[in-house]
């Protein structure tokens, strides 16, 4: 019997460790206001040839992740024309940042970041 219950023991000290990693992996969501603040070298996207030839022109949203050491690590566009998506993706993926922080420690973060380009 006392083996049995240092098993349960140990067996439910894996799975807490495992749920407690698996919740560490959750990137801290940061609002585009925070991350344009700890935003530290932010080179901004330019219109690319062919939008200025079609005249493009509006809004791109992207759903930015930004990794423990401030590099973005993961971009998605979430709206706007594809050609001016691509500029702003390209621009966006050369941003660093100040490390976000939860608990004293670096921290992965999440955010959108929003770009108007007007012709």
């Amino acid at each position: 019997m006392a083996l049995q219950s240092k098993l349960a023991i140990l067996t439910c000290s894996l799975i807490l460790i495992f749920l407690s990693a698996a919740l560490k992996a959750e990137p801290l969501q940061v609002t585009e206001a925070q991350a344009k603040h700890a935003a530290i070298d932010k080179p901004a996207p330019s219109i690319s040839p062919m939008a200025r030839q079609m005249k493009l022109s509006g809004k791109v949203e992207l759903a930015v992740v930004i990794d423990e050491k401030g590099e973005v690590s993961d971009v998605k566009v979430t709206t706007g024309n594809p050609i001016l998506a691509s500029s702003a993706t390209g621009a966006v993926r050369k941003w660093k940042f100040t490390p976000f922080t939860e608990g004293g420690a670096p921290a992965k973060a999440s955010t959108t970041l929003t770009f108007e380009f007007k012709q």
